[in-house]
């Protein structure tokens, strides 16, 4: 794991104005709320859990994780922090961030996302390997990636809508966009939960399946029937280049469609009707 030698951490008391941010932030949405929440937590305990840092040029450093802590304590009017000042690449700093970041239970399941398609984006790092990193299965990163499919404001409204993660995912079985957000309105009208969604997206999945069997059956169906009309025009062709004057008459209705080919009877050798 990351900054497990001692002789890399050490904590300082350091001004404000010589933190700079992250140039690409894990985060970047913070809520007005919560920060004053957390701003009157440090006014009446103080910075319970230090920043980390990490020593940039000009006597400033760069913060790696505490942004929400860092900003509540510029509320309070404090001039220094304390900071766990330690040495690291940018790609231990980027893991590290979004460790600390996914510990958070007030991020929702697209930041968490977002998050981590960030340190994939943004560094060398493979999904098993930051996987390893923050302690989960092999698949949890590509699990968690899924859901970024999902456009901005089908996000928007699932999150004003308090749906599950396992909402999201269930969306997104639906491949159409226009239909997906038809599903995604009913899913909200009715106050479904997670299983009647599941079990709503699975019968519209099946029905949609038996529908294109239906139309594929039909489409069959009709190539057939070209093929006899195909064959029935070669026989009427064919009788017509031998002399005799067929005449096929197709009629059609809802029901069925009717061909019939009358031919002359032949009289003395002769075509009846027809001069030799």
């Amino acid at each position: 794991m990351l900054f497990n030698n001692p002789v890399n951490r050490k904590i300082l008391e350091i001004p404000l104005v010589q933190i700079r941010p992250r140039r690409n932030p894990i985060r970047r949405i913070y809520s007005r709320d919560k920060l004053v929440e957390l701003a009157g937590s440090i006014e009446k305990n103080g910075i319970i859990q230090p920043l980390t840092v990490r020593k940039a040029d000009n006597m400033e450093f760069e913060l790696i994780s505490g942004e929400r802590r860092l900003r509540a304590a510029a509320m309070c009017g404090y001039v220094t922090v304390p900071c766990m000042i330690v040495s690291c690449t940018d790609e231990q700093a980027n893991v590290f961030s979004l460790t600390e970041n996914l510990q958070r239970s007030n991020m929702n399941f697209f930041e968490e996302a977002e998050i981590l398609n960030n340190i994939i984006s943004h560094s060398d790092i493979t999904k098993q390997e930051l996987a390893l990193q923050i302690g989960q299965r092999p698949s949890f990163i590509s699990d968690k990636l899924e859901i970024l499919d999902l456009g901005y404001e089908e996000r928007n409204i699932i999150l004003k809508s308090h749906l599950t993660e396992r909402h999201a995912k269930a969306i997104l079985k639906i491949t159409d966009k226009i239909e997906r957000r038809i599903v995604l309105s009913e899913i909200i009208e009715n106050n479904m939960n997670v299983s009647q969604s599941e079990e709503y997206i699975n019968n519209i999945l099946k029905n949609s399946k038996l529908q294109r069997q239906k139309n594929q059956h039909h489409k069959a169906v009709i190539k057939d029937i070209r093929i006899f009309e195909n064959t029935i025009n070669h026989a009427v062709d064919t009788m017509r280049d031998s002399g005799i004057p067929a005449i096929k008459i197709q009629t059609e209705n809802e029901d069925f469609i009717e061909y019939v080919v009358k031919i002359p009877k032949l009289t003395n050798g002769h075509n009846d009707g027809l001069t030799a």
